[in-house]
């Protein structure tokens, strides 16, 4: 487990939730203070306000990619279509590992049977997938 996952697990079990767990992780890498990370992230638990739509560790996940290599110009398409390719690959990571991106799938199996993944374990994957980006985009940039 990395750091960052370490962080996110810490701040989930605290009471954070799974957004917030996952994007306050990173401040360190986003600059951004922990308040106002914890402000921003705070609509998307629960599949963004426990609607049970796109996991709330991924909006995380998702949110500190923006802050990190996000495309400020509308203007400049190029860049645009490379951060939104960067969104679905790390969603296709997380995917690819739980089955699903929505918290729905990933917490309730059809038929309504016990829950098929701790959110602990979501938020903890999340991370994971963000600090395998970061350790990939600095091998890259050396």
């Amino acid at each position: 487990m990395s750091e960052h996952s370490e962080i996110a697990v810490k701040l989930f079990r605290e009471g954070y939730n799974c957004a917030q767990a996952v994007f306050a992780a990173f401040c360190d890498e986003t600059g951004l203070d922990r308040e106002t990370a914890l402000k921003l992230s705070s609509s998307f638990g629960g599949g963004m306000g426990r609607m049970g739509e796109v996991c709330g560790a991924v909006s995380g996940m998702l949110m500190t990619a923006g802050a990190l290599y996000g495309c400020p110009d509308p203007k400049n398409s190029g860049a645009k279509a490379e951060h939104y390719r960067l969104v679905r690959q790390l969603a296709q990571r997380f995917r690819e590992g739980n089955g699903s991106i929505l918290c729905r799938e990933l917490l309730h199996p059809s038929g309504g049977g016990p829950k098929k993944h701790s959110c602990a374990e979501l938020v903890g994957c999340a991370a994971e997938i963000m600090d395998e980006e970061l350790r990939r985009k600095r091998r890259a940039a050396d």
